[in-house]
This record gives structure tokens, sequence and C-alpha cells, in this order.
């Protein structure tokens, strides 16, 4: 039998082990170590807005859990998939996350279609779902409509004569605005915006007639009477508005519950590092104080794995993509 014989000396082959097994070593060790530095947060819309405020809270919470700070970082644009764009482009590496909502993988894709630029399901690795919010349409207090069939009413009689304002095309704001609009046969004129707190400030100065928003954010202009809300988009009617029907009790059944917002990682993030983030998170959301102020924005916590959060994304890009079919949704 013929015998092998190494050109390399055995202190040669033990050298070139070591360092063929240096990467993975390496790896190893800042997986262990994670995190060691502080961790981006990217928010795809303005300040101001619902996806912010939660993101923020998230940091506060989240960055004690793991002894780093979390710095949160808005870029708007394109109704959240700019900001989308730069996560998935990131490096992977579990020190540049985003939040997720149902704009950036859900409606964005029904709208933007070949134009997207990246992938809602392939380009990321979720993490976590934090909290689902119900969203509420509402109009400037001078609008002459005090209920929702008199909006409808109005809009029938006047066709593109009242605006409404969302975080951008493509928006989960947008698409749900134009969802109803198709559902109640009215038309109405789109305003968008680079972020929800843009558009539900020029509500409430009047310069656009009506939004939707998600509550939290909406909720202290309506306890104000800067804005009269109409209707509200849950599965029942909100604690914090229990006057304001939803739109399954106005007959729109069709219109599906709120949103959500998560937290994802470039797709290729270890799962070493997936799982200590998931498990911050979770931890975060047991905190009394993070439970209070997302309860007082009228917010319902669904921690959850990465895997469920998932399916929930899967579940957003379907039914947005159904909800574009039956309101004409496009960017392109």
């Amino acid at each position: 039998m013929a015998t092998f014989h190494s050109p390399f000396s055995p202190a040669r082959r033990a050298a070139l082990l070591v360092l063929a097994f240096a990467p993975w070593s390496g790896m190893a060790h800042a997986q262990a170590s994670y995190p060691d530095r502080p961790i981006k947060l990217i928010v795809p819309f303005a300040p101001s807005g619902s996806t912010d405020l939660a993101a923020r809270l998230i940091a506060e919470f989240a960055s004690r859990e793991l002894g780093q700070h979390i710095v949160v970082e808005n870029k708007a644009g394109a109704g959240g998939s700019l900001g989308m764009e730069l996560v998935a482009k990131s490096r992977a590496d579990g020190y540049t996350l985003g939040m997720a909502t149902m704009s950036t993988h859900g409606s964005n894709a029904a709208a933007y279609g070949s134009r997207m630029k990246y992938d809602a399901v392939r380009d990321f690795a979720p993490i976590s779902n934090v909290a689902t919010v119900p969203s509420v349409f509402a109009v400037h207090a001078n609008f002459p409509a005090k209920t929702m069939q008199e909006f409808i009413a109005l809009a029938r009689a006047n066709p593109n004569k009242y605006t409404f304002g969302s975080p951008g095309t493509g928006s989960l704001g947008h698409a749900n605005v134009e969802h109803f609009s198709s559902l109640a046969k009215i038309q109405l004129l789109h305003v968008p915006y680079k972020g929800a707190g843009m558009a539900l400030n020029d509500a409430v100065a009047g310069q656009v007639d009506g939004i939707t928003d998600n509550l939290p954010s909406a909720l202290p202009h309506i306890k104000s009477g800067r804005l009269r809300a109409l209707a509200v988009l849950s599965d029942s009617r909100s604690a914090l508005l229990p006057d304001v029907p939803t739109y399954g009790e106005l007959g729109f059944k069709e219109m599906g519950s709120g949103g959500w917002f998560g937290v994802v990682a470039p797709a290729g993030t270890p799962a070493p590092v997936v799982n200590r983030l998931n498990q911050a998170i979770h931890a975060a959301m047991k905190q009394p104080d993070f439970i209070k102020k997302m309860d007082d924005a009228g917010a319902t916590l669904i921690p959850g794995t990465p895997a469920q959060f998932g399916v929930q994304i899967q579940q957003a890009l379907e039914r947005y993509a159904r909800v574009a079919k039956v309101a004409k949704l496009s960017a392109e």
C-alpha cells in the first residue's frame, strides 16, 4: 500500500491548521463577547412617529440588558424602504439593526414591486416582534364631518377634493387609506411625507384634511381636540378611544387590524447574536416602565421567537399583496 508523505514538516502542518481555524476561532470569540461596542438601530422614518417612539423605548431598556448603548438613527424616505435598504446592506455582525414594520415588510413590497432594493424575507434575520398597535383615521378639528359616515358622504360628493397625509408612498398608512377608499367607493388625494411625524404635524395644522396614523403618536392630538378620530383599525375598540368605532363596526371588516413594530438584522447575522438580542429585547419588555409606556400608548406587547416573527412578516407580505390588487396600489 502506498504511503502518503506530506511535503510539510509536523511544525508546518500545525501552523497551517492554526491559520485555517483562526477565522472560526475569531468569529466564535466575537460572538461570545457580543456586544463589545454600541449598536445602531435604524428607524426608517422621521422622528416623532410611532415607530420612532417604540425604537427609543427598545434602545433605552435593551441597552441596560446588553451593557452597551443602542443608538437610534432615523433614515426616512420611500415609505420606510430607504432605511431598510441600509439595514439589508449592512454587515451581518449584530451592530446594525432595523425597526421593521408592516410598511417596510408588507405594504412597501406590494407598492414598489420590482423597484424594491431589498427582499423582506431573504435579506433579513428576524429577531423579535415587539408590539402591535391600532391605527386611527382622523381629520382636522375644523373638518365638517363629525363621523365616518359623514366623511364618506362628503368624499363621494366631492371626488379628489379632500387630502390625506401618509408616511410615504407604499407605507402602511398609504396602503390602508387606499384600501378603505376602494371599499368605501371614494376618491381622496394622497400627500406623501418622509415619516408619520411630518404627516401628523400637517394634519394637526390643517395642511391636509386627514391622516391614518398609529394610535400612540396620534392620541395626544386627538385628546387635545386638534384632531377628530373617525375610525380605529383594530379587532376591537381601543380603551383609550372607547367612543370611536372600528372599521369592522362601520361595515369594512376587510380592513383587518392594526400594524406592528419589530426588530430585524441583516441576513447572515449569527444565530447566537440573534438569540442574544432576542433575549435582551424580551427582558426589556418585562420591565414595568417599558410595559407602562407601551400600555399608555395603546400598544399590545407581542414578544416571540425569531421564527415566529418570520411567520408574521410572511403573513404581512401576503396580506398586502392582496390589498394592492384591490386598491390598485402601486408606486412603480
